[in-house]
């Protein structure tokens, strides 16, 4: 997405962000003191840094562990990025996770929960959060979405040895 194309996407939108990747990646004041991503993956983090440029005064903060719409509350998950945050969506008795990028490829990483991936700035916080996350999924038995797991992307997580495995949801595509 273009810078333009981003900013006129945005014009009319209401926009939260989580405080810690808004002073991360998006404001200003905040750019020069945040780490660099390592060498393997330069670009990355310039491309992020310019997500929020230009609408910083439109974005409204929120911190982690907070609700931030009826329902749905925010979950500290950083490593990948150091804002990354994902959410537990509630309704009534039923929860579900979302994920977001704790996990990159669930195959790989799911499993090998202590490897690392080059899109992780912070790599052993990456590892950590991974185990965290996937310790309260599996001991609550929580239904979990994950933006990078096969189809159908959503399931059970599972201890594992000293890893994870996701137990996909059934599918069925007639309505």
């Amino acid at each position: 997405m273009t810078d333009l194309s981003r900013r006129q996407l945005l014009a009319g939108a209401a926009a939260v962000g989580a405080a810690t990747a808004l002073t991360s990646f998006g404001m200003p004041a905040a750019r020069a003191a945040v780490p660099p991503v390592g060498a393997q993956a330069p670009g990355f983090y310039r491309y992020k840094v310019g997500d929020y440029a230009g609408i910083e005064s439109k974005v409204t903060k929120y911190d982690w562990g907070k609700e931030v719409a009826p329902g749905i509350t925010s979950i500290a998950t950083p490593g990948h990025t150091p804002g990354h945050t994902s959410f537990a969506v509630a309704s009534g008795n039923s929860k579900i996770l979302v994920q977001s990028d704790v996990t990159n490829i669930p195959e790989f990483f799911l499993r090998n929960p202590d490897w690392h991936v080059v899109f992780d700035v912070d790599p052993d916080l990456a590892q950590s959060t991974r185990h965290k996350f996937y310790d309260m999924a599996a001991a609550e038995k929580a239904t979990v979405v994950g933006f990078h797991f096969t189809f159908p992307s959503i399931g059970h997580v599972e201890k594992d040895g000293n890893g994870y495995r996701l137990i996909p949801a059934a599918w069925n595509p007639v309505i």
